[in-house]
């Protein structure tokens, strides 16, 4: 099975190359993104050191599903998607805050929250939770968006006041967040899951906001099977669940959390091949639809004649 790495390509009018953590994106004529969706995968802002295969493919089609679900809530930033492991978009000014959501005490709020802090971005959390309870109501704690190392937690008065975003368009993503999280809980329940966390990312064009990257994937949300929830809670257990942080857990088992000093557990073939398998089951189960896998015989020119074609259309 071959993996997307990287890649180095040159499209007719590219003008800008950026590689992130899992995905290289090239801009063309300064109007257009294409985004490749590798199979690369990042834990605690590192990524690993082997390529989990289908990854890219589970992410980008999973992204497509929901982004097209939730058109009719804002208008996103996809024009294409020509390839299992690509989409290509409108080039948006991007805004410097990921909006997160989150429906349950989870993950770095429940980490926050067992270190005695009783308010996360500025908003409260009442006394007496445990780890994995369902809030009052779903709570927005944005993060700055890093180009380098940690996103940092920050509230909403402070990017007002930072003049990060505008209080009017600031106004309009929270209301869009709230928005695509209530269709995302509702299309998860369908599927037998919910939809614990997540975050959005938005981008400004010609004056109109448009939702960009990914959407309800693994590696932006968290899911919980619905089924035993409660008896799980009540039981003081563990929620099954479908995310990275099976991943992160993993790591941290072996005694990595990428901090300095601290080296990558070897990443066996079987480790490699598990995860592969937990992406495409979350990609089965949320979408409803069989995985289909692509031809990765010879991966690297599969996407670049895939772009190559999409573009000659634009």
């Amino acid at each position: 099975m071959q993996a997307i790495n990287q890649t180095q390509f040159h499209f007719s009018g590219q003008t800008a190359y950026y590689k992130g953590k899992v995905r290289d994106v090239y801009t063309i004529n300064n109007q257009h993104l294409v985004m490749i969706v590798t199979d690369r995968i990042s834990a605690f802002d590192v990524v690993l050191p082997e390529a989990i295969p289908y990854k890219g493919q589970v992410l980008n089609q999973i992204a497509a599903h929901f982004l097209e679900a939730t058109s009719d809530i804002v208008p996103n930033w996809v024009v294409s998607v020509p390839d299992p492991s690509v989409t290509i978009g409108k080039m948006c000014e991007p805004f410097k805050v990921e909006m997160v959501i989150r429906g349950y005490l989870a993950g770095h709020a429940w980490r926050e929250y067992s270190a005695g802090k009783r308010q996360v971005c500025g908003v409260s959390l009442p006394e007496g939770l445990k780890e994995n309870d369902k809030l009052p109501e779903p709570i927005i704690t944005p993060t700055t968006k890093a180009s380098v190392g940690h996103d940092e937690d920050i509230s909403k008065e402070d990017i007002l006041a930072k003049g990060i975003v505008s209080a009017e368009d600031y106004e309009q993503l929270e209301k869009y967040t709230q928005a695509l999280f209530a269709r995302g809980t509702e299309i998860a329940a369908q599927r037998g899951l919910i939809l614990v966390d997540t975050k959005y990312e938005f981008g400004k064009a010609d004056g109109t906001i448009y939702l960009i990257d990914e959407i309800h994937t693994p590696d932006s949300s968290r899911y919980f099977y619905s089924d035993g929830y409660q008896e799980r809670q009540q039981n003081n257990e563990p929620q099954k669940q479908l995310s990275k942080e099976f991943v992160r857990k993993w790591l941290i088992e072996n005694g990595f959390q990428g901090k300095d000093g601290q080296t990558v557990p070897e990443m066996t073939p079987e480790i490699v091949n598990s995860i592969s398998e937990r992406y495409i089951e979350l990609f089965e189960q949320i979408t409803g639809k069989p995985f289909v896998k692509s031809d990765n015989k010879e991966v690297l020119k599969r996407v670049e004649n895939a772009v190559k074609h999409a573009l000659e259309r634009l």
